[in-house]
């Protein structure tokens, strides 16, 4: 086994979009080849409705997979092939733009006024581009979870786990999805396909991460003088902490707990052509895109 090391830590960022929607982005619109087949990961967390209620109306997609996963509140969804419906608590929807939708997406606060969720792109290879729109919509009952005799818990969204295999299926990436939970000074480690790029995404708590220079574990503390001392910081909500190659990580929790997002995915390695909700391989193909949404022809005729 090799342990994979940490190759940067940084803060989600403030962002706003849709219609005025705050939210903190942790990667996108930057170089595509860092997460590869991962395009973009923004956590809209608020607890101002004024913050979010405006929402994302009307938008295209083409080219991409969208994966919504809300932890508190609703999402209200409808797009141009008719389809619509209400994401909550616990609930996923795995959307694959393929060759072209037009969506809004509308998020409503719990009885206390708080939204959180989040959404993350996924690249489509350059085969798949321009396949049948389609919606994998998930309730988080359905979703299996797993707890370890250390009292770490597992949500498997995607991909297999511990022996369990999440609900959504058929995705290009051939991702992995876990929502994690550590408890408090818990020390645990969790295999990763070597070939698939990984990031994760504290959202609660506080964790470290090992590098692979330290292959024992995770040296968080050293006795000095009689006395342990904190060697490490902790990283704590809203960070991102991106890996390099390896077969597994090892995280340990802090005084609170610590709960992330694991989210791996095999690289697609493909010329990437972005402008805003739409990624292509070539620039032409991008024109072509924004000229078929000027002359009404995006939408492609059902078969």
């Amino acid at each position: 086994m090799s342990l994979r090391p940490t190759l940067e830590t940084r803060q989600a960022v403030p962002t706003m979009e849709g219609a005025g929607v705050k939210l903190h982005r942790a990667f996108g619109f930057q170089d595509p080849s860092e997460l590869d087949p991962f395009l973009l990961f923004d956590d809209f967390r608020n607890e101002r409705p004024q913050d979010y209620q405006a929402g994302f109306p009307w938008h295209p997609h083409r080219g991409i997979e969208t994966i919504t996963y809300v932890l508190s509140g609703t999402v209200e969804h409808s797009d141009s092939l008719g389809n619509s419906g209400t994401l909550g608590a616990g609930d996923v929807q795995w959307m694959t733009a393929g060759s072209g939708i037009l969506h809004q997406e509308m998020p409503h606060g719990n009885t206390s006024g708080q939204m959180h969720g989040f959404q993350l792109w996924g690249n489509l290879p350059s085969d798949q581009k321009m396949t049948a729109p389609r919606y994998q919509d998930v309730q988080g009952s359905d979703i299996p979870e797993i707890t370890d005799d250390d009292g770490t818990t597992v949500r498997v969204i995607v991909g297999e786990f511990w022996g369990k295999i999440g609900p959504v299926d058929g995705i290009a990436a051939d991702p992995q999805y876990l929502d994690i939970h550590i408890p408090a000074g818990v020390k645990k480690t969790f295999r990763i396909d070597t070939y698939r790029r990984a990031f994760a995404y504290i959202f609660q708590g506080q964790a470290a991460f090992a590098d692979a220079s330290q292959p024992s574990g995770i040296l968080l503390e050293k006795e000095v003088a009689g006395q342990e001392v904190n060697i490490r910081d902790m990283s704590g909500d809203r960070t991102l902490v991106r890996f390099g190659t390896g077969d597994e990580i090892a995280v340990q929790a802090g005084p609170e707990g610590a709960r992330f997002l694991l989210i791996s995915g095999a690289p697609i390695d493909e010329p990437v052509a972005w402008h805003g909700p739409i990624v292509m391989n070539t620039q032409a193909e991008l024109e072509r895109a924004f000229r078929e949404l000027r002359n009404g022809s995006f939408i492609r005729p059902a078969h």
